[in-house]
């Protein structure tokens, strides 16, 4: 007997699960949603990091860089002997400024000395075309592979140089990547610039006789045992340099490709957990919803099975089974969107990063471990109505639920004046007497709208961060970045250019700014106090006074310094005669893009022991005349970088904000497949419950279209409570998001505009329409001879 009624509500829940196949493909959806959004970040995110740690280990990346003015080679003798030194390499860097044929805008590149003996020993190159350069050739070069893919460039293609002030033809014989430069930032740049700035390595002796330092090096990178502190090798390495006009010794935390790379990969782990969590948590709110409302239309049946014997337990796994059902659609799902999302986000990530190759790994623990998450938090969400299913007695079951309580309710009373129709009133009586009932509809429409709001807020967040950097800081069209400091006799020289209209110079100084254990490398600046072309602004985006004296920090670099306004500031200089100084911090400035300090340019050159001197002109030119003063510049003495303001802001949409847009794309996909699921549910299971009241009065005499105006007017009115409601919960959620996602890259700032509250809204209208849609035809299709039946 037990076996057959096993058996029976077997069959009964297969055919429910057929019956309610449109239901429960929504509520799968909702789930698949969660899970594809958690299991896609997880994947890419570990995929990744997987095959960046990978790629360092096949390919030596260094543990310890330094650059210097120069040292001769013996010196790497020294070196070697330092404690957990286990591999070095001494090598010959430079700058170049290239001529690439049908390209004029000014293109500079990096220039990296290869052993003669082929690969280095430190940081090795992944040659993904050709051969590395033969140590006779003076010509020959290995080109990395964003600059060559950005230009078309293969294997026998010619380039020009201009190597410390001589031309030199070169030719192409190889296509590379390295570790070393996974992220390409030029001179003074903010943002990768593929077409302009690229990476060349030489032969040794090639680029030593170019740069005039046969038998000596000016850069070095180290491996170091890990039984070893990098930092303690690092110091003592600075100490043996300092003689030789050594810049500062660091470790690979602070090399500028690594920090950046590893900045992203921490944001997309950032992603990774609350973009799920936000996610999930609201899947599993709605399906809460969603199965106690789906439970509670089912009163009869579940009198019926306990009159014929069937135990509580019995009735409580039989709807647990239900729920677990419903939970594994939507698992698979999940899992398998989450995947194929994934994968080809981490294709695009690819794309941006330049891997040899992507590690794609799913570990079947994550989706074990998600597999239970999403069991037991279905059971949970509808573990209330699946216990008052099966405490219900029998004989109250037989019976339908108590009607509500038939008095006049406060928002009748406010609405006494209105003149409503019949089925208006009908609307306000329904939602006014089950509040809570009504409670929970305008949460499950204000979740599905805050989801998809959360996923597609943060265009509006890019568009602000870009507009900020770009147009309201950056107002200069041209930053040219000289070879070494000089007097503003330079500047000078530049502004009588034919086509610049206007000039000023910056003096930039690589720093470490200490406050106790805390320290951070980058770029002290200075800004001529009657700056026009680069302002510093606050956190709302007004202007700031450069003080006479003191440094101004942004706010990203005060708190990862923990300091203040008014605190004293250790600042030691990393060029010349590498100085301490001690400067206090007059105030804090607001940017999204990068980290900086900001002094007035007299008074950083006042603290640094020099004249008036630049080392950086920002120019406003004449648009028509962009080309020859890019020939002109590129031609002239002492400029070693030249980046343009509208060439760094394509760079911007072209690489970082493609990939941080398409996870949010798949993000508010996502959220829209969710959005529909609820209000796709929230119109079937209030149609199931009204079936029986809507079909009495279409035989009272009701038309349909009066019918299908009470059950679609309730729905109106629950989107006109649950929209406004949904941008609220989004606005918290987007500041969560934007708090959890603050790298030294960029800083999202938190913005929401009309058009994103618009689509949140259309998004959620759409699946109103759709489900309404629904609604209307299945009205045409209620049983009215059923309601002409007593059920007793």
């Amino acid at each position: 007997m037990i076996g057959f009624r096993a058996s029976a509500l077997h069959t009964k829940l297969r055919r429910e699960i057929w019956q309610m196949r449109g239901q429960v493909l929504a509520i799968a959806l909702v789930i698949g949603g969660g899970v594809a959004v958690c299991l896609m970040s997880l994947v890419n995110y570990s995929s990744l990091q997987a095959t960046r740690a990978q790629y360092y280990q096949d390919h030596q990346f260094a543990d310890g860089f330094v650059s210097l003015k120069r040292a001769p080679r013996h010196v790497l003798q020294r070196v070697a002997q330092i404690p957990g030194v286990t591999r070095h390499s001494g090598r010959v860097e430079g700058t170049a400024k290239l001529e690439v044929a049908g390209f004029t805008d000014p293109v500079s590149a990096r220039l990296v000395s290869l052993p003669d003996a082929g690969q280095p020993e430190v940081n090795r190159l992944f040659l993904r075309q050709g051969r590395l350069p033969d140590p006779a050739r003076s010509d020959e070069i290995v080109v990395i592979g964003s600059f060559a893919e950005a230009h078309g460039l293969m294997p026998g293609d010619g380039l020009v140089a201009i190597i410390n002030g001589r031309r030199q033809p070169l030719r192409i014989v190889g296509i590379a990547e390295s570790p070393e430069f996974v992220y390409v930032i030029p001179p003074g740049g903010m943002l990768p610039d593929y077409q302009r700035y690229g990476v060349l390595w030489l032969a040794q002796e090639a680029l030593a006789a170019a740069m005039d330092m046969r038998g000596a090096f000016n850069s070095l990178v180290l491996r170091v045992d890990p039984a070893f502190a990098v930092a303690g090798v690092v110091d003592a390495l600075d100490r043996e340099l300092d003689r030789y006009g050594g810049t500062g010794a660091f470790g690979r935390e602070d090399q500028f490709s690594h920090r950046f790379l590893n900045d992203e990969l921490n944001q997309l782990k950032t992603m990774a957990t609350v973009f799920p969590l936000i996610f999930m948590s609201v899947a599993m709110f709605l399906l809460n919803v969603v199965i106690s409302r789906l439970i509670s239309t089912q009163r009869d049946i579940i009198a019926v099975l306990k009159a014929f014997g069937y135990s509580n337990r019995q009735i409580g796994w039989h709807y647990s089974q239900l729920v677990m059902l419903i939970a594994l659609i939507g698992l698979l799902i999940g899992v398998a969107s989450g995947i194929w999302l994934g994968n080809g986000l981490g294709e695009l990530y690819m794309e941006y990063y330049r891997f040899p190759a992507l590690l794609f790994r799913v570990n079947v623990w994550w989706v074990a471990v998600l597999a239970l998450i999403t069991f037991a938090v279905a059971l949970l969400a509808g573990w209330r109505a699946i216990r008052q299913a099966a405490m219900l007695p029998p004989a109250e079951a037989m019976q339908p639920e108590g009607p509500a309580r038939f008095r006049i309710s406060r928002i009748e009373r406010l609405l006494s004046g209105v003149r409503l129709s019949q089925p208006s009133r009908m609307i306000v009586r329904q939602l006014s007497r089950r509040p809570g009932r009504t409670l929970m509809s305008v949460l499950g429409i204000a979740m599905a709208t805050a989801i998809v709001l959360v996923g597609n807020f943060q265009f509006d967040s890019v568009s602000l961060m870009v507009h900020t950097q770009f147009a309201r800081i950056q107002q200069q069209d041209l930053a040219v970045t000289l070879t070494d400091p000089a007097s503003d006799a330079v500047l000078f020289g530049l502004v009588r250019q034919p086509g610049i209209r206007y000039g000023e110079g910056r003096r930039t100084v690589a720093v470490r700014l200490v406050n106790g254990h805390r320290q951070w490398r980058t770029a002290l600046t200075g800004i001529p106090l009657d700056a026009r072309l680069q302002h510093v602004v606050d956190a709302d985006l007004n202007n700031v006074s450069l003080p006479p004296d003191g440094v101004l920090l942004t706010d990203f670099l005060a708190r990862e310094l923990a300091i203040t306004t008014g605190d004293l500031l250790r600042v030691d200089v990393l060029e010349g005669d590498r100085r301490t100084l001690v400067i206090p911090v007059a105030g804090i400035t607001s940017e999204y893009l990068g980290v900086g300090a900001y002094m007035t340019r007299q008074a950083l050159n006042r603290v640094l022991g020099e004249g008036p001197v630049i080392n950086q002109a920002l120019l406003n030119v004449d648009a028509a005349q962009a080309g020859t003063i890019y020939r002109e510049l590129r031609e002239t003495p002492g400029v070693m970088a030249i980046n343009i303001r509208q060439a760094m802001l394509d760079s911007f949409y072209e690489t970082l904000a493609r990939t941080f847009l398409t996870f949010t794309f798949f993000n508010s996909l996502l959220g829209g497949i969710i959005a529909f699921g609820v209000i796709y549910n929230t119109v079937r299971i209030s149609l199931a419950e009204k079936g029986r009241e809507l079909a009495s009065l279409r035989v009272l005499g009701y038309s349909h279209p009066e019918v299908a105006h009470i059950l679609l007017g309730e729905l109106a009115i629950l989107l006109l409570l649950g929209i406004p409601a949904g941008w609220a919960i989004g606005n918290g959620l987007a500041l969560l998001i934007v708090t959890a996602m603050q790298t030294e890259l960029y800083r999202v700032p938190l913005t929401i505009t009309a058009q994103t509250l618009a689509f949140s809204a259309t998004v959620v209208f759409v699946s109103a329409l759709a489900s309404g849609a629904i609604a209307w035809w299945r009205l045409r299709g209620l049983d009215l001879v059923a309601v002409l039946k007593t059920r007793e």
